[in-house]
C-alpha cells in the first residue's frame, strides 16, 4: 500500500512544530505513511526541523505564498495519486496517540467509490497545552444543509479517502472566501458522500492567538467571533460557496443541485425574504443557540 500522505503546511512554525513532529512519531497502530509538508516562506527555523524530519518529503513549486488553504490545497494536488487516504494536519497542534488509527479505521470500512471524510472534536488547549474545555459537541446528521452555514471538519482532523480527494480535484478552484476544509466538507456533502463526525478528540488544538481560524468553547465566544467577523462577510461568504457549488453542480446529488439553486439568490434578497427563505430551506447549525445567531446573522448581513 502507497503510505498515506499526512499533509502538513507551515509557517514560521518553529515554536510549536517540534511537539507536533514528536505527535506524529507517536502514533500507534497506524497505517504506513509519509509526511509531505509545504513551507510558505518562513524566516524561522521551520525548515531545518522539517528536514531533519525522518523520511519527510518537500513540496517546493514556483507559487509564492498561498496562504494555508491554498498552500494545502496545493498539497492535496501533489499527493499520490494511488494513496488510500489524504490527512490534513496543522503545524501548532499535538495529534493524540490514537488519531491517524481511528480516523484510517473508518475511512478503510467506506465504500472506496464513494467520497468519504472524517473529522472529529478536538481538546482545546492553551500555548502550554493547558486544557481548556472540548470543541463543541456534533448534534445533527453531517449533511450540505449544515455544512452551507457551519464547517464542522476542522481541518487538522480531517482524512479524505481516495474518492474524495478525485471530488475535490475535478470541482472549480476553492473560492477566495472559503478555506480548505470548509471547501472540502462542502463538496463531500454535496456529492452525497460519507462523513463521520467523531465525538472522540483526535488532537490536542492549540489555541495560542495566531491562529489562522482558532476555536473558542462557549456559545457566547462563537457568537463574539462570528460578531467580528461580520455578518457581512458571513454572507459573502456563503455566496461565494453558493456560486462555487452550481458552478461544480455536475458532482453533486439532483437534491443538492436543486438546493443550491434554490439558495443562490438569499445573499441578495432583501431581509424579510431572505429571512422567509432561510426559514423554508432547512438550513441548519448543529446547537439550538447557533442557530439562532444563524438568524440573526443572515437578519443583520448587508444585502449583497
Amino acid at each position: 500500500m502507497t503510505p498515506l500522505p499526512i499533509l502538513l503546511a507551515t509557517y514560521d512554525g518553529a515554536r510549536f512544530l517540534p511537539a507536533q513532529l514528536d505527535s506524529l512519531a507517536a502514533q500507534r497502530d497506524a497505517p504506513p505513511w509519509q509526511l509531505l509538508w509545504r513551507d510558505d516562506g518562513s524566516s524561522d527555523a521551520t525548515v531545518a526541523l522539517l528536514q531533519a524530519f525522518p523520511g519527510a518529503r518537500r513540496l517546493q513549486d514556483e507559487a509564492g505564498r498561498q496562504g494555508p488553504g491554498g498552500s494545502f490545497m496545493r498539497l492535496l494536488a501533489a499527493a499520490p495519486d494511488d494513496a488510500p487516504a489524504f490527512s490534513f494536519c496543522d503545524q501548532d497542534d499535538v495529534w493524540l496517540p490514537d488519531k491517524l488509527a481511528r480516523a484510517w479505521a473508518w475511512i478503510a470500512a467506506q465504500d472506496p467509490a464513494r467520497p468519504a471524510l472524517y473529522c472529529a472534536r478536538q481538546q482545546l488547549v492553551d500555548a502550554a497545552l493547558t486544557p481548556i474545555g472540548l470543541s463543541p459537541a456534533f448534534r445533527r446528521a453531517p449533511g450540505l444543509r449544515n455544512a452551507l452555514v457551519e464547517n464542522i471538519a476542522v481541518g487538522c482532523t480531517v482524512m479524505l479517502n481516495a474518492a474524495a480527494r478525485r471530488l475535490v480535484l475535478a470541482a472549480p478552484p476553492m473560492p477566495a472566501a472559503s478555506m480548505h476544509d470548509w471547501w472540502c466538507h462542502l463538496l463531500v456533502a454535496g456529492a452525497g458522500g460519507a462523513i463521520m463526525a467523531d465525538s472522540e478528540p483526535a488532537l490536542l488544538y492549540r489555541q495560542h492567538g495566531g491562529n489562522s481560524v482558532g476555536a473558542a468553547v462557549s456559545v457566547f465566544g462563537r457568537a463574539r467571533g462570528a460578531l467580528q467577523r461580520g455578518a457581512a462577510r458571513f454572507a459573502t461568504t456563503l455566496a461565494a460557496h453558493l456560486d462555487a457549488l452550481a458552478a461544480a453542480a455536475p458532482l453533486l446529488t439532483e437534491e443538492n443541485r436543486a438546493l443550491v439553486a434554490r439558495l443562490r439568490v438569499l445573499p441578495h434578497l432583501p431581509r424579510p425574504a431572505r429571512l422567509a427563505l432561510l426559514a423554508r430551506s432547512g438550513l441548519q447549525r448543529q446547537r439550538l443557540a447557533d442557530q439562532v445567531f444563524l438568524y440573526a446573522l443572515i437578519g443583520a448581513a448587508p444585502r449583497i
